[in-house]
């Protein structure tokens, strides 16, 4: 059964498919160069999270990819930030309330601080929308986009981001992941990309194949032993109804037996959060695919080679 290849290379002047449903998409030119390495929520470790400074801090190290978190805001719109609310980023008297970012529209959140808790010379940052973010970097970089999400029905954010990455066009689409801790919202990106990229629906009970046979965008599953993940979760079995095309688990999880195990599913395997060069050349040596940061400025030899 075939999967989507992890991050096709997008190379620049090429020109875009011929005639058909496919014409926005330009062809895969092969892959970007192993081992992949992304900046978690930018370069998280020298600038705040999740904002245009530490996504620009990735790109002056010379990172090749950065991964970022998304939400549904109250409007529709897809806002980059990782936690549910903004009470541990942004001051108590500025950050929305308290509220969930699904209960905000954008108008409020653009107006919340997200920099000074790591310092007052960021107090201009603010959380920007997903296209901002995509159309800066991409397709220079790669970007791992993880949809925030714990509902199992009825979630727009999947959509949405089909939407956006159509809008966007196959320039940024190529260059781009999806994933998430949540199998279910994985496998509804699935189904709402191929419905949009191929203009039709998908027939019902295609099953796990069609789903991993959605083209052009790799999806991951997320998991790792934390309390806040569910126990069903929290080993990598959320791969199986999310049909993912390659695996994100926690550094800690990732052994021998494990990587053997993933190497016969045909899934690569990008674990995170990998701060320490001699771990990430162990883990690239055992066969991962890449790593995923908080400190890319110490990693530059994994990729300038």
């Amino acid at each position: 059964m075939s999967r989507a290849p992890l991050l096709p290379a997008y190379s620049a002047g090429q020109p875009e498919a011929g005639g058909g449903p496919d014409r926005e998409y330009g062809p895969p030119a092969g892959l970007r160069q192993r081992p992949l390495v992304f900046a978690h929520r930018g370069c998280s470790s020298l600038a705040p999270e999740n904002t245009m400074a530490a996504y620009k801090k990735a790109r002056d190290f010379g990172v090749p990819g950065i991964e970022l978190d998304i939400h549904a805001t109250l409007d529709g719109k897809l806002a980059v930030a990782h936690d549910d609310t903004f009470k541990r980023t942004a001051p108590p008297d500025n950050n929305g309330g308290g509220r969930l970012l699904e209960e905000l529209s954008y108008d409020e959140i653009r107006r919340i601080d997200v920099g000074s808790f790591f310092g007052s010379p960021w107090s201009s940052e603010r959380p920007p929308l997903l296209e901002d973010v995509l159309e800066e970097f991409c397709p220079a970089m790669y970007v791992d986009i993880e949809l925030k999400s714990r509902k199992t029905k009825n979630d727009s954010l999947p959509g949405l981001l089909a939407e956006k990455l159509k809008a966007l066009g196959g320039t940024i689409s190529s260059a781009v992941t999806v994933s998430s801790f949540n199998p279910f919202a994985l496998r509804t990106f699935k189904k709402a990309w191929y419905e949009i990229r191929n203009g039709q629906k998908r027939k019902a009970g295609a099953g796990r194949r069609a789903l991993r046979e959605t083209p052009d965008i790799p999806t991951a599953v997320i998991w790792s032993a934390d309390r806040e993940v569910p126990p069903v979760l929290r080993y990598g079995l959320g791969r199986i109804p999310a049909g993912c095309d390659y695996l994100k688990p926690v550094c800690k999880q990732v052994n021998a037996f494990s990587m053997f195990r993933f190497k016969l599913e045909g899934r690569p395997v990008v674990p995170w959060t990998v701060d320490d060069l001699p771990l990430a050349e162990k883990l690239i040596n055992a066969g991962c695919a890449g790593i995923i940061t908080n400190r890319p400025q110490d990693m530059t030899g994994l990729w300038a080679k």
